[in-house]
């Protein structure tokens, strides 16, 4: 440790650091522009002048590291007219437009020129302009006349992202951010550039001119998307949400979060939104009040129980929804005296429950891992929160190895990060590609291996990886937790966890899919799986907050299946489902509802609506819990959701990655069913900037 005065107070700080460091420790104020705590020293903008004694001039506080007995003055006369200085060059150029920019109320540069410019200018000539960019549907380059060169977006690209899709063109006063030859911005986290930007120069074009950031009220909320349970906070006007923003949480996302997170919002205002219980007379949709939706549903499956007995009805229910409806859900269908719920749409194989499959070890771990096992993930594009800490700890030294298919690596920059060694096979041979690494372990460690493999010289360059090295996980991902032979994977991975001394789990698709498994959002005593629901197998079906056409594995067969049944009740936000349901309820979407989500990790976070229900729109868990009173199911007289949360977390989360299935190198045949990354739910779906994007793009011509 270094010890130095900063201001008359000492502060001592680990040797390497920088002034700006002490500073942050000492909760000490240095205005900056390009610093920023995530991304390396550019020391390029000078606003963090600080007056350090002996040296002759001012010194960048970014970009000095401290020395024993350093002595630093942030308020000192020299400290503040060398950052009054650097104020009046950065305001030469730039356009005092402030009331006409979108970043006006939350810009750097505005609030720094208050305290450190000046009242008037000396500058008389022209200013310079600097035409507007076309960077893509999600971020707004017209105002690069603004841009002050931090090369913070430059950066975050290149160090965060893993594509340096920006970049700093010219010199002097023609340099010019901007993308090369005609691209767009395409990364999956690239709305972080414009949390980064200090001016307003990187714009959310879905958001630009349609609010002031003083009119917004904020709330927080937790992402509903992929398994990361990214922290967010909700910026609302006039009941309406309008823009969304990362909060903090260094153990969850650090200050990031994905475009899918971002921009899905777009949809929860959509004209697609269900706003009425609706019912299908005569081949028609009509809409009807509550009271007779939903005593329709409930006369409904009372007939079809006592006609067809409550083994005809099911619920298919999304992982997406929170711990409170799912719970809910299992406790009207298993009321009926039925057990078939299910949640694992997309699954080929129905294995039953040996505990809840998490993470297996903690999301803030994965940027300090130095060994990983990668198998059936396109990471990148499925967890793109949990690409970026693996792409920390790549440039830490980690080693980086896959086992997947052309689709998810179909060249060396698709994981946009160095990766040591991928086999990239048909999903058919994961399971003996596996084999091969666990018999090139054995070889080497002199141990039996579990099953019949060979070991290739891939396998064997797998297996010196992971018993290279200290901090060690094999993730599974989405591709092989829907596989065929999804628990022969796991058993493979789990025996080469144990020989490496590596943890092991699943990187977990859906924003709950930790949390359905823990409330028994899946058969517990022999009731039809989801396959087995798909096919054709129910009288009347529950779909909550789901699109089986789009969100199983059966995909376009999933309609004619469920068509065959006498009554569907589709639960959800919007107009889904209406060529083969008879019932549709609109349901609140998660701002505008109370629940929680679990994590990859099997963190439990909960929030609040954050907005009031549109129209007639009813939270799911009020919905369900309605209708269990009128289907006489006791037990369900909740009246807020944190007491559904209380009775549906009751028995503490019981996390086992481990499985007592035999090893099987049969061939799967079938192709694991995979949502790609802007198609995963029906609000992503439905965000019409994602569905502008490049990813979105390749995902139709695909």
């Amino acid at each position: 440790m270094v010890e130095i005065e900063l201001d008359g107070q000492k502060v001592e700080v680990a040797e390497g650091s920088m002034v700006m460091h002490a500073a942050e420790k000492a909760g000490t104020y240095i205005p900056h522009f390009c610093y920023h705590k995530k991304l390396s020293i550019a020391a390029n903008c000078r606003m963090c002048l600080v007056d350090v004694e002996k040296a002759p001039k001012p010194m960048p506080a970014c970009a000095t590291p401290v020395t024993q007995g350093m002595i630093v003055r942030t308020k000192s006369d020299k400290a503040i007219a060398a950052q009054k200085s650097v104020m009046e060059f950065l305001l030469i150029n730039h356009p005092l437009d402030c009331p006409i920019c979108d970043q006006g109320g939350e810009c750097q540069l505005q609030d720094l020129a208050v305290g450190y410019g000046g009242s008037s200018s000396r500058y008389e000539e022209e200013k310079r302009v600097v035409f507007h960019k076309e960077a893509g549907p999600l971020i707004s380059m017209e105002e690069m006349s603004r841009c002050i060169h931090c090369t913070r977006c430059v950066r975050f690209g290149q160090e965060v992202a893993g594509a340096m899709e920006l970049g700093m063109s010219h010199r002097g006063e023609h340099a010019e951010i901007e993308t090369f030859l005609g691209q767009t911005i395409d990364s999956e986290l690239s709305g972080n550039m414009i949390d980064i930007c200090p001016v307003g120069a990187l714009t959310s074009k879905p958001f630009r001119y349609h609010a002031r950031t003083w009119e917004l009220s904020r709330r927080k909320s937790v992402a509903a998307h992929d398994s990361s349970g990214a922290n967010l906070i909700v910026q609302v006007k006039n009941n309406q949400v309008m823009r969304v923003v990362p909060l903090e949480n260094e153990d969850v996302n650090e200050c990031w979060i994905a475009d899918r997170e971002r921009f899905s919002y777009e949809a929860l205002n959509g004209t697609d939104r269900l706003t009425q219980p609706m019912l299908k007379q005569g081949g028609e949709w009509k809409t009807v009040d509550w009271q007779t939706a939903l005593e329709y549903v409930a006369n409904g499956l009372r007939n079809i129980q006592r006609d067809h007995g409550a083994n005809s009805i099911g619920a298919l229910v999304s992982p997406h929804s929170t711990v409170e409806e799912l719970y809910l859900a299992g406790a009207l269908v298993r009321g009926l005296g039925s057990d078939n719920i299910d949640h694992r749409l997309r699954n080929a194989e129905f294995a039953a429950a040996e505990g809840v499959r998490t993470l297996g070890t903690s999301i803030a771990s994965l940027s300090t891992l130095q060994r990983v096992l990668v198998v059936g993930s396109n990471l990148r594009k499925d967890h793109p929160l949990f690409a970026l800490r693996l792409r920390h700890a790549v440039r830490h030294g980690a080693h980086v190895n896959l086992i997947t298919d052309k689709a998810a690596f179909s060249h060396a920059d698709a994981w946009a990060m160095p990766v040591a060694q991928a086999e990239v096979s048909d999903a058919a041979g994961w399971v003996q590609t596996l084999a091969d690494v666990a018999t090139a372990i054995a070889a080497e460690k002199g141990v039996t291996a579990p099953c019949a493999g060979t070991a290739s010289s891939q396998a064997q360059a797998i297996a010196k990886s992971l018993l290279g090295g200290e901090r060690k996980a094999v993730l599974l991902g989405n591709a092989a937790a829907h596989h065929a032979n999804a628990s022969t994977l796991l058993a493979l991975a789990h025996w080469i966890a144990e020989q490496t001394g590596a943890s092991v789990g699943y990187l977990t698709e859906a924003a709950n899919t930790v949390g359905a498994q823990w409330v028994g959002a899946q058969p517990q005593t022999g009731g039809k799986h989801a396959g087995q629901m798909l096919a054709g197998g129910l009288k009347a079906a529950l779909l909550l907050n789901t699109e089986p056409e789009f969100d199983s594995a059966a995909g376009a067969s999933a309609a004619k299946a469920l068509g065959q049944a006498e009554m569907v009740v589709t639960l959800s936000p919007f107009k889904a489902n209406m060529a083969f349901s008879d019932v549709l309820l609109p349901i609140a979407p998660f701002t505008e509802t109370s629940g929680s989500f679990v994590n990859a990790e099997g963190r439990l976070q909960s929030f609040h609506a954050v907005v009031k229900p549109l129209a007639e729109t009813r939270p799911a868990w009020k919905v369900l819990r309605v209708l269990a009173n009128l289907l006489d199911i006791p037990g369900v007289a909740f009246e807020t959701s944190q007491e559904v949360l209380a009775r549906a977390t009751a028995q503490p989360l019981q996390a086992s990655n481990a499985t007592q299935a035999a090893i099987n190198l049969a061939a799967a045949a079938s192709t694991p069913a995979v949502a790609s990354i802007y198609q995963l739910d029906g609000i992503v779906r439905r965000a019409p900037s994602l569905q502008l994007t490049a990813d979105a793009r390749q995902e139709v011509t695909a």
